[in-house]
């Protein structure tokens, strides 16, 4: 039996299904470059991370988040997982 660590909590759980995300733009100072956010809302609002993007991250994430129905999210390693394939698909 493997050996998971009692109680199990929010906390304890690392790797979360995305339910639903938010894009913003925050202006910056005049003549500078404004900045992008990704809030992600994961298991239905169990946990909320939010995300400091480049403009060019923005868009390429707004594409993968259009196009794909099953997104994760890694919080220890802050990395979104785009798509679930079934072995030997």
């Amino acid at each position: 039996m493997a050996n998971v660590p009692q109680p199990v909590n929010d906390n304890t759980i690392k790797v979360r299904q995305l339910s639903h995300y938010q894009f913003s733009w925050v202006a910056g100072e005049p003549g500078q470059n404004g900045v992008y956010t990704l809030q992600l809302v994961l298991d239905e609002g169990a946990w909320e991370e939010v995300l400091t993007l480049t403009a060019d991250d923005a868009d390429a994430l707004q594409d993968l988040l259009v196009n794909t129905k099953d997104v994760h999210y890694d919080i220890e390693r802050r990395t979104l997982m785009f798509g679930v394939t079934r072995t030997g698909d």
